[in-house]
């Protein structure tokens, strides 16, 4: 298994949920999120993320106006 490049991926990281504990680890993140019927922050733009809503009504909601 390849290492994980959290470091890097912290650098791309737009989650601004401060307690969490699977930023920059993706493969945690993708994981915790679908399991909730969401997406993880790094799919919406920020000011859609900023909202804490991830579910996947809103993120085709999102992109279907933004087209």
């Amino acid at each position: 298994m390849k290492e994980c490049n959290s470091e890097k991926n912290l650098q791309k990281c737009n989650c601004t949920w401060e307690p969490c504990s699977r930023k920059g680890i993706c493969c945690e993140c993708i994981q915790y999120h679908w399991n909730m019927n969401e997406l993880p922050a790094c799919l919406f733009p920020d000011d859609v993320e900023r909202t804490y809503d991830r579910s996947l009504r809103r993120f085709i909601k999102t992109y279907k106006n933004r087209a």
